[in-house]
């Protein structure tokens, strides 16, 4: 809430609009994509984003008092596109939202001269963690080592790793390829054999090349790190070659409800890492359906919205939206810069109170951000589909912070020494 001291500025906000004068509001575009090869993972996460917002703007008259112009820009998935659509809305966005690894790793160093935050849920470059040294990105609550981490960490706890071989099956993208650099870490630590599979962009629905070296490396565990139609294809192909769907794990990208449903109760035990869940009976389902759903303000249906996808959807927009709060407050201004927003996604602080004010309660585990941990480490559940939906396999599970932190630290160095000169941000203590 803004605060009695800047009650005046919020009150003013509110009669600006009342008068259309900020018909606007704060502008906070998505890099979408509903068209192209992963348009049918795309569309449930932008549906679930866009309702969070249409919600907070019916329901709340915006954030603070001011609307908000949740505006999409349709990339197709494609960096180039990306790029041009960043370059075309940074101009009055308060954020920039890339939905990319690709995408993000080209505008990560446009944002330093830019001065416009990231904001990559889930996704993008690992070291983004560190913010003294990105100071303008944030990959908030999880990043993809820590996926990696908790990914191994259950494995662990149904056995000794060592001698054990692990297939890591991934697009040949800058996404799939994003663990690697732990993964390999962890490989020679704990003494597994890891064994590297990509699936380029035009193998993702034939992927019986890949599958054929799995049947003939008969490895204990398949680790798949997908996206959009490589996961449908991969789950089909490990039905088909009966692998042992309880040894297959994804990565949260890699746990749609629609591609298991393809395969149904043969895909029951496959499992995959998510920092969100579903939670039909949470407050905000109902006030969704009242203030979204029921005057015809959104593009998903029943069915979408029992999905985790979706409902990630929502919480990636509750992020963002909490980071706008914490500004306002902090600014104590309802429109504020892309600077205040730094600062806000700096100093968010979801705990279990926060999430049941929000009516969000199991929808996402705490976290808390600072100006040197731009990502939170929230810690994520293990998934796992039991023929007809998925459901948690476990409680959360933390990732392996001390043997994260030292390979986000030189990560984070040798890219602000190749990008030389690269802006720090020293004044950061903590």
């Amino acid at each position: 809430m803004i605060t009695l001291k800047r009650l005046g500025t919020a009150v003013a906000m509110t009669a600006l609009l009342a008068t259309g004068a900020l018909a606007e509001g704060l502008y906070a575009p998505n890099l979408a994509y509903r068209t192209g090869p992963f348009a049918a993972t795309g569309i449930p996460l932008m549906n679930g984003q866009k309702d969070y917002m249409e919600l907070l703007n019916a329901r709340d008259g915006g954030i603070g008092g001011i609307l908000i112009d949740f505006d999409e820009c349709e990339t197709g998935y494609s960096t180039e596109k990306g790029v041009e659509c960043y370059e075309k809305t940074k101009g009055q966005a308060i954020v920039t939202q890339p939905w990319s690894t690709g995408i993000t790793l080209q505008v990560l160093p446009k944002t330093n001269v830019d001065q416009i935050p990231i904001l990559a849920p889930g996704y993008g470059f690992s070291p983004m963690a560190d913010g003294k040294v990105f100071q303008w990105a944030f990959n908030i609550p999880l990043s993809y080592w820590d996926g990696a981490s908790i990914l191994l960490k259950y494995l662990e706890e149904q056995g000794d790793l060592s001698g054990k071989k692990i297939a890591f099956l991934h697009l040949d993208h800058p996404f799939g390829k994003e663990p690697l650099p732990f993964m390999e870490q962890e490989a020679e630590k704990k003494g597994f054999e890891l064994l590297p599979i990509p699936v380029g962009l035009k193998e993702m629905q034939n992927q019986s090349a890949q599958w054929l070296q799995i049947r003939r490396e008969r490895p204990d565990y398949v680790i798949m790190w997908g996206w959009g139609a490589m996961n449908a294809g991969a789950i089909t192909e490990a039905v088909k070659t009966k692998f042992p769907m309880e040894n297959m794990l994804g990565v949260w990208w890699a746990g749609h409800d629609a591609d298991l449903k393809l395969v149904g109760e043969d895909g029951r035990g496959y499992k995959s890492v998510s920092w969100s869940f579903p939670n039909p009976d949470a407050p905000i389902m109902a006030d969704l359906k009242t203030h979204v759903v029921d005057p015809g303000k959104t593009q998903s249906d029943a069915e979408e919205m029992s999905g985790v996808f979706y409902s990630r959807g929502l919480v990636i927009s509750m992020i963002l939206g909490e980071g706008i709060r914490v500004a306002q407050e902090h600014a104590g201004t309802p429109e504020i810069t892309p600077a205040d927003l730094r600062w806000g996604l700096e100093n968010l602080d979801i705990t279990e109170a926060r999430l049941e004010e929000l009516g969000m309660t199991g929808m996402v585990p705490p976290f808390k951000t600072s100006c040197a941990n731009h990502t939170g480490h929230s810690g994520g559940w293990i998934l796992e589909w039991d023929g007809a939906k998925f459901v948690k396999a476990t409680n959360l599970i933390m990732p392996d912070a001390e043997a994260i932190a030292p390979l986000e630290a030189q990560a984070a160095k040798d890219y602000a020494e190749a990008n030389a000169p690269w802006p720090a941000n020293d004044a950061c203590q903590m």
